[in-house]
């Protein structure tokens, strides 16, 4: 949506500008008439272009709903309603995407929707965990309380998240420069030492042959490798889009060495967590179950947990449908069954989700620690190779001359 320049005038008869972010310029007269000011003309603000339509532009951050929510508990507590609540915040918002999301929310609420419903068609983005915990916020009266609960889970899983990229940045950073390092190698020093080899006559030692061929073979066929990348490439964003595909993918992630065990308890946490935040909410265990299910990360776990409600219905108690429905670890079904018994499942869930995420980051810590060495004895590996593969027939040139 695009800025526009509002001229203006009181009932007094002073007049004044000020910029507004609407859909159209009949949005932008409506709003400011509701407001009780006489719109003396409303023109495209060209001074204030924003590229909106640019996926960095159009991305939420995490951190940007957790601003959001903070400053909405504020304005609640301070007495402020919903509707003006949601205005103030609005006009603050810097995202444009997100200020486009929270006018039409605004709208919904001035049409006589809840908070809850305003937001349910964006829960792609602000998930089904944040509207559910709006609907309970609304349904018990205290909405403030309920939020700011929302907020902290969402910061814990920010910083999860957070922690994870942070530990793997490191590892993929030297891969990609592996890569870069060996590409350059390959197909840029190697091919001019090759015309200096020839000039001499000399036989070359074996590791600078197979290197040569290697790299003669990869700009030989560098656009049908490019070509197949590509093709390779669109077939996973293909596939991505399926969500048969999608459970197919998240099931083989469980079975991969060491990395299976750190994505099955991350989702056992992230479901743990929700499951306690919705149940402190006031939402019924049967809703709740429902709800946390989807916010777990992994199709594939989803989709055995999809049976959860059922099993409850049918009289089972939350540990014993979670163990029929399989791959949820014994210490998380024992905790979940202490919780049940003394009548504080909420808390231990918390728990469960604490123990757990420790748990993750210990063994991404582990992984680290062990990744980080190989990736430089692969890279002095290859660096010795390419070193040998030059020196060697520099030393037989050499033993040639003389």
């Amino acid at each position: 949506m695009p800025y526009f320049l509002c001229r203006l005038a009181k009932e007094e008869g002073q007049t004044f500008s000020q910029t507004f972010f609407a859909p159209s310029p009949q949005d932008c007269k409506a709003h400011f008439e509701a407001k009780g000011f006489c719109v003396l003309s409303v023109k495209r603000d060209w001074k204030r272009i924003r590229s909106s339509g640019l996926p960095l532009e159009r991305k939420i951050k995490d951190k940007d709903i957790i601003t959001v929510n903070q400053e909405l508990v504020a304005l609640i507590k301070a007495g402020y309603p919903i509707l003006k609540s949601i205005e103030i915040i609005t006009s603050r918002v810097k995202n444009a995407h997100l200020k486009e999301i929270l006018m039409k929310v605004e709208d919904e609420i001035r049409g006589g929707k809840s908070l809850s419903e305003a937001f349910t068609p964006y829960e792609n983005i602000f998930s089904k965990v944040y509207t559910a915990a709006l609907m309970a916020g609304e349904q018990s009266g205290n909405l403030a309380s309920t939020i700011s609960r929302f907020v902290d889970y969402a910061k814990v899983i920010s910083k999860t998240k957070s922690r994870i990229r942070s530990a793997l940045s490191y590892p993929t950073l030297l891969l990609v420069f592996s890569f870069f390092l060996l590409t350059i190698l390959i197909n840029f020093i190697l091919p001019r030492f090759s015309d200096f080899y020839a000039d001499f006559e000399a036989q070359l030692p074996g590791i600078t042959r197979y290197l040569m061929s290697f790299s003669l073979a990869v700009r030989k066929n560098l656009v049908l490798i490019v070509a197949l990348i590509i093709l390779l490439t669109l077939v996973y964003l293909w596939l991505k889009k399926k969500e048969k595909a999608q459970v197919v993918r998240d099931r083989l992630k469980l079975k991969f060495p060491y990395g299976g065990i750190i994505w099955l308890e991350s989702g056992v946490s992230l479901f743990c967590r929700t499951l306690s935040l919705l149940l402190e909410g006031g939402i019924s265990l049967l809703s709740a179950v429902a709800v946390a299910t989807q916010a777990v990360p992994n199709k594939f776990l989803v989709q055995r947990l999809q049976k959860l409600p059922d099993y409850i219905r049918n009289g089972e108690s939350l540990s014993d449908s979670l163990k029929k429905c399989g791959y949820f670890p014994p210490l998380a079904l024992d905790m979940v069954r202490i919780g049940e018994t003394s009548a504080n499942l909420e808390g231990m869930l918390i728990e469960v989700a604490d123990v757990y995420d420790e748990r993750v980051q210990m063994k991404i810590n582990t992984f680290v620690s062990l990744i980080e060495p190989i990736i430089i004895i692969f890279m002095g590996l290859v660096v010795a190779a390419m070193l040998l593969s030059i020196y060697l027939p520099i030393f037989n040139i050499i033993r040639v001359a003389r």
